[in-house]
């Protein structure tokens, strides 16, 4: 059976060049890097030079990363995106709750944006969720507040794909030297990525998205900014998370970050072709549908929809007999089985949003794969179609 799997979002394969990368810090070189002997201080120095590649990638100063230390600009490892989000939020609200107490995030933000900001909600800080357009945007005009310490924005949406104006709402922020959080973990590997453009002064990453292994990624954030850690433990990560490092996903995550640079301008073409041509030809062969996020300013390998009279998990469910594999949104919530947040926050009506389908590709998708889902996709709809009380009545009417 022909199968295509288009729901790079929520995981990726690790590529062969990152996994043979990575293979000799499990038996060979597997030191402790905080140990002073040379087993522990060569795996230290791996450690450095891995953190150069994530900082590369983003535009950090890779160079003086491997002269100092990582002591200028930050790059620490991460379990997770979600694992650098709770950081980025919940180390600065902690580090910077004397000077005040307001919050500000997007309405659309990840789950492990949402519910850290939820989070300090319970300790009496004022947090307030951004509303956005229809296509997802932010309105700039509406980003601070009295006592604003930190406004995180995602840079782009996994669920609608839309890509925010982060240099324009980062700009508004350092004019009050408020401090700005971005959630890149869809954007870093898809497009270019700069933290300088961007000016923000902290951004999360996830290796999941590179090709690297699950349990790993990174938070930026510059120098001199204060972080409260959240695992207390040894001086690892220079004192700001705690725990001994798992050097072997930290060197998936520099492998696939030389790699991601590399492949970047290339794999961008690659994913806006593959993306067009299912759009498309999911307008050409389905009726009554609605594209979801901005039609132009978003990510190159993302695709997503509601289909009206349709229930999205029975979609997905049938899409898998027939080899295709895609989401209704985010993986954290995909199984919520309640109306998506970040639909209703750009104003989808809730019958039309239970109908949704979001396709996430990468390099390793093929035009074939594209094929293989418009010849599936009408045929399982309409079935659905068929099926559904609404969708007779619609057609009554």
């Amino acid at each position: 059976m022909k199968r295509a799997y288009v729901d790079h979002a929520s995981a990726t394969p690790v590529k062969k060049p990152v996994i043979e990368a990575m293979l000799p810090y499990f038996d060979q070189h597997f030191g402790n890097p905080s140990t002073v002997y040379d087993m522990g201080s060569k795996i230290k120095q791996v450690m450095e030079e891995q953190r150069a590649k994530v900082a590369k990638l983003i535009g950090a100063r890779a160079e003086e990363i491997i002269l100092i230390g990582a002591r200028a600009e930050e790059i620490i490892f991460t379990s997770s995106g979600a694992e650098a989000n709770n950081l980025a939020i919940k180390g600065v609200a902690l580090a910077g709750q004397k000077k005040g107490n307001h919050i500000i995030i997007s309405a659309i933000e990840h789950h492990s944006v949402l519910n850290s900001a939820r989070f300090f909600e319970r300790m009496n800080f004022e947090v307030t969720f951004l509303p956005v357009d229809e296509y997802g945007l932010v309105d700039p005009e509406r980003l601070l507040g009295p006592e604003t310490i930190l406004v995180s924005i995602m840079h782009a949406n996994n669920e609608i794909g839309t890509i925010e104006p982060i240099s324009e709402l980062s700009a508004i922020c350092r004019e009050k030297g408020i401090i700005f959080h971005t959630d890149a973990v869809a954007t870093v590997g898809n497009i270019p990525v700069d933290v300088n453009e961007l000016n923000v002064d902290l951004l999360s990453i996830s290796g999941v998205s590179l090709g690297a292994p699950k349990g790993v990624g990174a938070l930026y954030f510059r120098d001199k900014l204060r972080l409260m850690p959240l695992i207390h433990g040894g001086i690892q990560e220079s004192g700001r998370r705690g725990g001994t490092e798992n050097v072997p996903a930290i060197v998936g995550l520099g492998k696939a970050s030389e790699l991601a640079l590399e492949e970047l301008a290339q794999n961008e073409i690659h994913m806006r072709e593959l993306r067009d041509a299912l759009v498309s030809g999911i307008h050409e062969r389905i009726d009554q549908i609605k594209y979801t996020g901005h039609p132009e300013k978003r990510l190159p390998g993302h695709a997503s929809f509601c289909i009206s009279a349709i229930e999205g998990e029975a979609l997905i469910y049938m899409l898998n007999q027939h080899g295709i594999y895609a989401n209704t949104g985010s993986a954290c919530a995909s199984k919520a089985l309640k109306t998506s947040p970040v639909l209703v926050a750009i104003g989808v009506p809730p019958a039309l949003a239970q109908g949704s389908i979001v396709f996430t590709m990468n390099s390793t998708n093929t035009m074939e794969d594209i094929e293989h889902i418009l010849n599936k996709l009408p045929l399982v709809v309409e079935r659905l179609r068929d099926l559904s009380p609404i969708w007779r009545e619609n057609k009554a009417a």
